[in-house]
């Protein structure tokens, strides 16, 4: 994979928003955070590139993005971004607000679903 370069400029930005939290960040960080998911490091708030994404786990090469208020009549942006993330062999996965907060569980076990194949089928470094 390659080095993901980001934009020092946003290290105090994103340190505000993980102080500034939303709920559905909050709520799914209670089950990321300390390595309990399957024992893998997330962090919160991350800068990669010229964003910041919600949750972004190294080892992955994953992350995680809640859709809440602040993605509404955004979707050329945030699909602008995904694609140039996606170019450093970076996958997400998206969950709305809304969801977080109200099927916690199925989310937790989607994540983990997700973990769990890409575990059980590696990339082929060869290709």
């Amino acid at each position: 994979m390659k080095h993901i370069p980001y934009n020092k400029n946003l290290k105090e930005f994103s340190r505000k928003l993980r102080n500034d939290s939303t709920l559905s960040e909050i709520i799914l960080w209670k089950s990321l955070r300390a390595k309990q998911m399957k024992g893998y490091t997330f962090n919160r708030q991350k800068p990669l590139l010229n964003y910041i994404v919600d949750f972004y786990c190294k080892p992955l090469n994953l992350v995680i993005e809640i859709d809440g208020d602040s993605h509404h009549y955004k979707y050329e942006e945030d699909l602008k971004r995904q694609s140039e993330l996606e170019s450093y062999g970076l996958i997400f996965l998206r969950f709305d607000d809304k969801e977080v907060k109200t099927e916690l569980n199925n989310v937790l076990r989607t994540i983990e679903l997700w973990i769990d194949n890409k575990e059980q089928n590696p990339p082929n470094p060869l290709l």
